[in-house]
């Protein structure tokens, strides 16, 4: 038994009395985090093993408390040690939306997962998250660059290529920058949706939260990384989301611009980390997530003139060699 391992024992046998209970893993592939699933007394719990070193589990504590509050089904903290990284939550069970959903449920199920994000958005506190600022949606974009073209692809940029990539990257930022800013999850999407029979969806992995675009959340949903709807499907949803949120201050036209070029500012995010937690984690099922990321891109091929250059950049070069590369780092 690891040292973590028996830290953790011996904080609910003599922090919290508990007796003959289980424990058994509830998921992975939580950065540094892992989540457990604790049977005891014929009820089921999550214990949350945060490593101080490694992880800072106050924020999550904190979103935790403001999702809450707002009306969403966030699991309850039960019980917190913070300076141990140990936290004892409510189950939301073990259903995700990306193994539930189907051509059969999917507007009812995202008809509840929209519901919640209007109220996410409505009425959650953002006092003290850190904005979603200029900085960190360069970086963002710039992982697109750094690891799929360049380290996973090997694929060289011209000084024209260059700079018309970068003023794409420019033009997406201040698109993002001019919407309305709201409480933003920065993961809402199938794999962190857990489908309930009551008070539908809970939801997970919230501790990035920060004040920002109000069509990010949208667009990590309805375009998501995991699973695609047609495209007429998702505008359809998303004028739905439109209609509970917008209040006449913002055209229909303009919001879906908004989402359009909020989704390929995540994709080109998406695509770089999924290349990464390959290269730097050893990760390599998010490889061939990538492809069905940036085929988000390639729909908006004669909408966007600006995306002229990245599009035919995704056509023409990344597409190609993609999966033949991908394919190579399986083992």
């Amino acid at each position: 038994m690891s040292d973590r391992l028996e830290q953790l024992h011996t904080w609910l046998r003599d922090e919290l009395e508990l007796k003959n209970y289980s424990l058994l893993p509830a998921s992975g592939d939580a950065s540094f985090r892992r989540y457990l699933r604790l049977q005891y007394d014929n009820q089921s719990y999550i214990v949350m093993d945060a490593p101080p070193a490694r992880e800072d589990c106050k924020p999550f504590a904190d979103i935790t408390k403001r999702l809450r509050a707002s009306g969403v089904n966030a699991p309850a903290i039960l019980n917190q040690d913070l300076e141990q990284g140990f936290l004892l939550l409510t189950d939301l069970g073990s259903d995700l939306y990306l193994n539930v959903l189907s051509v059969s449920n999917a507007d009812k199920l995202y008809g509840d997962a929209l519901s919640a994000l209007v109220k996410i958005q409505k009425n959650s506190d953002c006092t003290g998250l850190p904005p979603y600022s200029e900085a960190l949606l360069m970086n963002e974009m710039g992982l697109f660059r750094d690891w799929l073209l360049d380290r996973h692809l090997g694929i060289s940029l011209g000084k024209k290529e260059h700079a018309g990539l970068n003023k794409i990257f420019l033009f997406l930022e201040e698109s993002a920058l001019s919407q309305p800013k709201v409480f933003v999850h920065r993961d809402y999407h199938s794999r962190n949706l857990m489908y309930c029979k009551t008070h539908n969806p809970g939801i997970l992995d919230f501790q990035d939260a920060v004040v920002g675009p109000f069509t990010y959340d949208l667009v990590s949903l309805l375009k998501d990384c995991y699973i695609k709807w047609p495209r007429r499907q998702v505008n359809n949803w998303a004028i739905d989301f439109y209609h509970q949120i917008c209040t006449g201050e913002t055209e229909e036209a303009r919001f879906l611009r908004w989402f359009d070029l909020m989704g390929v500012q995540r994709q080109l995010k998406a695509s770089g980390i999924f290349a990464r937690l390959y290269h730097r984690d050893g990760k390599a099922g998010y490889l061939f997530d990538i492809p069905r990321t940036l085929s988000y891109v390639l729909d908006l091929d004669q909408d966007y003139p600006e995306l002229e250059l990245l599009i035919e950049l995704v056509r023409s070069k990344v597409t190609p060699v993609l999966n033949e590369v991908n394919n190579t780092c399986m083992p």
